[in-house]
């Protein structure tokens, strides 16, 4: 604990006091239920309180008017319904001795007309939104006194809720940095023109607040130390707008990020991946925590505790936001407090999280399975009344999970993996150096499962009889897959993606990669092998290239496969494979015209997902007792399996990750997670 002194000073704002120096960030992780922060978004971020957080701020980008669009399913602050949520969650968070606070804002051009109630967008001038591709109405004078007004009252509501605290965001070109914005404000009026003109809008919402919540009540700004924008705010100009408002005297803190949200680039650098350095942008925070006299908090990419402290010790910001690391382990201050340092489950910055979110879909850690689901999963595995022998094979991350599950449960476990290390195909993940984070996963969990006293064999392929001769009571069967071959003519003369990331296969010179999937791996192989030389052109059925790929995480992919010159053909299936001469022929049909066109290449290499490997799976299936029947009611309900419909079997046997069918890292941790705990 010595090292991280900095990180464990309390900090005093007005008449609040964080109990250290870590916080989570306002952000929008999909859980609002009709606009309100119910049980499960609650439970979620009380789960950080119970982990030591000094501050955990909630309600990423909540609405404060109607016209405010609920674009990322945020909660809305614009109604009175929602006082007894915010009631709930205060009391539940002070009950664990963190601060909480609330972000809120009018999200101006960013979202849908058509959304829940259909009125038209607003903005300081006639403007079109790139990532949600609508335009938005010139605000009008009466536009103006309403939205005031909707800030005032949705501050108001937070101090009534018993809130420690209201940020207001005036960053990602939302209304306020949308007057703030050149760019975006082309009005000829006090409110556009000059950068005083520009930030006259910010000004008279932070003044109608300040007045509404009194000079007692703690009330931040949230806003870009630079807009990384060609054409946007640059760091210098920020630096003016931000000392601009903080000179005011409104306000008690300023957070400080960076970029924009006009598309998926900005909000790349905004919540930055694995491809960015840890603490990438913290020299933006430093810069203002130099100009300024009051606290400056900031979040972007600080994944570590060694950073987070530094960022503290040596006066670059006066809180420190580890938002995504808290997705990964919201007990990390309770471990680091208790010396447990190597068990934080460190965010690897996957984005997998965010990227869901983009999707519409409810944000989920890509490891910790747990992360949201709070109302029916504890992050502490409770110890089983009923010890057993518990044989898995197969040490990629769903076998890992299992087995780490299963011995903090108490139970006696065995671990096969055929291969020297374990991993599975997450092990092919870092072939390109940016992605190496993935690697992350393996790690800890190997960590886990050796410090548990599991018994892992590795370099051991596992037959039945060595199965049966550890007399189990479970066994499950986590062997992964193997790869899909496309039922195409000619295929025998290709490659498959993982054959070449394993160095099984050498990359040609000429490569036609097919990708069914549009998932990392295809991607992952075009950056390797255009890395080494190859010129590569990326065929595949669907729409766009990377289909399945989160989109801030498509990002980085799509910028270095662009800068090696890759040729990217969407709408393009594999038909055939044939040789002439000593030509290898790839023939392509566009699927919308049919048309038919043929590439002569040095290789082909194919990805289309996986099939099972399960041999040993069906060869103990007839000795089991349940002859591997899943009770899926059971399971969901996190009930422990029943099914017996061999009693004269010895054993239980369940298969689970690629083994089952082909899918992600979060889905088969997800399922070895909820088999395992009710055993």
């Amino acid at each position: 604990m010595a090292k991280y002194q900095a990180l464990l000073k309390p900090l005093t704002i007005k008449n609040i006091t964080f109990r250290n120096r870590i916080m989570s960030t306002s952000h929008a992780p999909g859980y609002a239920e009709d606009g309100m922060p119910g049980e499960r978004y609650q439970l979620y971020h009380v789960e950080k309180a119970k982990g030591g957080i000094g501050l955990t701020m909630f309600g990423g980008s909540s609405s404060v008017a109607l016209d405010s669009p609920l674009s990322f399913n945020q909660i809305s602050v614009s109604e009175d319904r929602v006082l007894p949520y915010l009631t709930q969650f205060a009391e539940r968070v002070h009950a664990h001795g963190a601060a909480i606070m609330c972000q809120i804002t009018h999200i101006g051009r960013r979202g849908a007309w058509d959304g829940a109630n259909w009125l038209p967008l607003i903005n300081p001038s006639s403007t079109r939104e790139p990532m949600h591709r609508h335009y938005a109405k010139e605000m009008e004078d009466f536009d103006f006194r309403r939205v005031f007004l909707n800030f005032a009252d949705a501050a108001v509501r937070l101090k009534k809720a018993g809130l420690d605290g209201c940020e207001i965001i005036a960053a990602a070109h939302h209304l306020i940095d949308a007057f703030i914005s050149p760019m975006l404000n082309r009005r000829t009026d006090k409110y556009g023109g000059s950068l005083e003109n520009r930030m006259r809008f910010g000004r008279e919402v932070l003044e109608t607040v300040r007045e509404a919540v009194g000079d007692d009540y703690v009330l931040g700004l949230r806003v870009a130390g630079d807009e990384l924008l060609r054409g946007g705010l640059t760091q210098s100009e920020c630096l003016d707008v931000i000392t601009g408002y903080c000179n005011s005297g409104l306000i008690d803190f300023i957070n400080v990020y960076q970029a924009h949200g006009d598309d998926f680039r900005g909000l790349q650098a905004m919540i930055p991946d694995m491809s960015f350095a840890s603490a990438a942008f913290l020299q933006l925070a430093s810069a203002v925590k130099a100009e300024i006299d009051i606290p400056v908090f900031h979040a972007s990419a600080i994944r570590d505790l060694a950073t987070a402290n530094r960022a503290v010790e040596e006066g670059h910001v006066d809180m420190v936001a580890m938002t995504r690391a808290h997705i990964a382990d919201p007990h990390l201050v309770r471990k680091l407090m208790e010396d447990r340092e190597d068990d934080v489950r460190q965010c690897i910055g996957a984005n997998y999280c965010i990227d869901r979110g983009g999707q519409g879909k409810d944000a989920l850690c890509i490891q910790n399975v747990v992360t949201s689901r709070e109302q029916t999963m504890s992050h502490d595995v409770a110890r089983s009344a009923n010890p057993r022998k518990v044989v898995i094979v197969g040490a990629g991350p769903a076998g890992l999970e299992a087995a780490r599950t299963a011995a903090q449960a108490g139970h006696k476990v065995v671990l096969f993996e055929a291969a020297d290390k374990p991993g599975g195909q997450l092990n092919l993940a870092p072939a390109v150096d940016w992605r190496a984070g993935m690697a992350g996963i393996v790690r800890w969990l190997e960590m886990q499962v050796r410090k548990l006293g599991v018994d892992l064999r590795t370099g051991r392929s596992a037959t039945p009889d060595a199965v049966l001769a550890e007399a189990p009571d479970v066994v499950i069967v986590a062997t992964g897959g193997k790869p899909t071959v496309p039922d195409v003519p000619g295929i025998d003369k290709a490659v498959s993606a993982r054959d070449i990331l394993s160095g099984k296969e050498a990359p040609g010179k000429n490569v036609l990669l097919f990708d069914v999937t549009g998932t990392h791996v295809a991607a992952t192989t075009a950056d390797f092998i255009t890395q080494r030389g190859s010129i590569v052109e990326i065929a595949t059925p669907d729409q766009m290239i990377g289909e399945e790929i989160g989109r801030t995480a498509r990002v980085n992919f799509m910028k270095r496969l662009y800068e090696r010159n890759t040729v990217m053909s969407p709408s393009f299936d594999l038909m055939e494979v044939y040789l002439d001469g000593n030509a290898l022929i790839a023939v392509l049909r566009e699927v919308h015209s049919d048309r038919e066109e043929e590439r002569e290449v040095d290789q082909i290499i194919y990805e289309a997902g996986t099939q099972p490997v399960a041999d040993i799976y069906f060869a103990l299936k007839p000795q089991s007792r349940n002859q591997g029947e899943l009770d899926q009611a059971a399971f969901i309900a996190l009930q422990p399996q029943t099914v017996a419909t061999n009693p004269a079997g010895k054993f239980e046997l369940y298969r689970i990750g690629d083994a089952v069918l082909s899918r992600n890292v979060h889905a088969s941790m997800y399922e070895a997670a909820r088999l395992v705990r009710p055993l």
